[in-house]
C-alpha cells in the first residue's frame, strides 16, 4: 500500500473510571465535524479507542499499517489538568494501573526491548508557544502519566518513527466546552502540520546545510502532501468482549 501523505489520523478515547463522558472523544468528535480548516487540506480520520492495553496495541497497529498516516493525534483526558497540554515523549515503563479490564502489562511495561523514552519529530514547546485560542491555556509536558494514553503515545511512536502527538486536555465544564476544546485541537494540529510542511521547505531550500539521517526521515515522512481534498471520516472501535 502507497503512503496516504495526507492523511491525518486523531484519537480520543472512552469511559473509564468514574469519567463516563471522556472529554478527549468529545472534543475529537467537535474536531470530526470542523475539519483541519481550508488553509491545511488533508484527509482526516477520527477514531475512538477503549481505555484498555491490549485492544489499543492492536489499534494502533492497524492504524500505521492500514492507513500509513502522515500524522496521528492521540488525545486522551488528564482529569487534573487545567490547561491543554502537548507531550513531547513517551515512556516505555511504569505502567501500573489496570485499565477498565482489569489488566496490566506485564512488569508494567509497553514494547520490553524498546527504547526508554521516544520524542515525538514534533516540537511541542514551540507548538505550544505558537498557538493562541481564546479561554484555553496551552501548555507542554515531557511526562504523560503512565497509564494508557501515555502506553497509546509510546506504541504509536514506535510504529510511526516519532510522526505522532499526545495532547493532554481537561474535563468538560461551563467554561471549558466540547465545542472550544475541539476548536482548540483543530488550531494545534494545524499548527503541526504546518512545523512540519515548513521544516521540510526549509530543508529543501537550505543546500548548504548538512542534515542528518534521522533528520532527513522525518522530514520525508511529516511533509504535509496539501493537494488533496478535505475529507472526514468518523470510525468508532468497539470494544471487545474478553473472556
Amino acid at each position: 500500500m502507497e503512503p496516504q501523505a495526507s492523511c491525518t489520523v486523531v484519537t480520543g478515547f472512552g469511559p473509564f473510571r468514574q469519567h463516563l463522558v471522556n472529554s478527549s472523544w468529545e472534543a475529537v468528535k467537535e474536531l470530526s465535524k470542523l475539519g483541519l480548516g481550508s488553509d491545511v487540506e488533508v484527509d482526516l480520520r477520527t477514531l475512538q479507542l477503549p481505555v484498555d492495553y491490549r485492544e489499543v496495541k492492536q489499534a494502533v497497529i492497524r492504524i500505521w499499517e492500514d492507513l500509513q498516516p502522515q500524522l496521528t493525534v492521540h488525545v486522551g483526558l488528564d482529569a487534573a489538568a487545567k490547561t491543554i497540554v502537548l507531550e513531547q515523549c513517551g515512556k516505555k515503563r511504569g505502567y501500573r494501573d489496570a485499565d477498565i479490564r482489569g489488566f496490566r502489562p506485564e512488569h508494567g511495561a509497553c514494547l520490553p526491548d524498546g527504547p526508554e523514552v521516544i520524542a515525538s519529530c514534533v516540537n511541542m514547546a514551540a507548538v505550544s508557544r505558537r498557538v493562541a485560542v481564546e479561554g484555553v491555556a496551552v501548555a507542554f509536558s515531557r511526562d504523560a502519566g503512565r497509564y494508557v494514553c501515555d502506553y497509546t503515545y509510546y506504541l504509536s511512536l514506535h510504529h510511526g518513527n516519532g510522526c505522532a502527538a499526545l495532547i493532554h486536555v481537561p474535563p468538560l465544564s461551563p467554561w471549558l466546552p466540547a465545542s472550544l476544546l475541539g476548536k482548540a485541537l483543530q488550531v494545534i494540529i494545524q499548527e503541526m502540520l504546518e512545523e512540519g510542511r515548513n521544516y521540510g521547505t526549509e530543508a529543501r531550500e537550505d543546500g548548504g546545510t548538512e542534515t542528518t539521517d534521522e533528520q532527513n526521515t522525518s522530514t520525508t515522512d511529516f511533509l504535509l502532501c496539501v493537494s488533496s481534498p478535505v475529507t472526514t471520516s468518523l470510525i468508532i472501535l468497539e470494544l471487545c468482549s474478553s473472556s
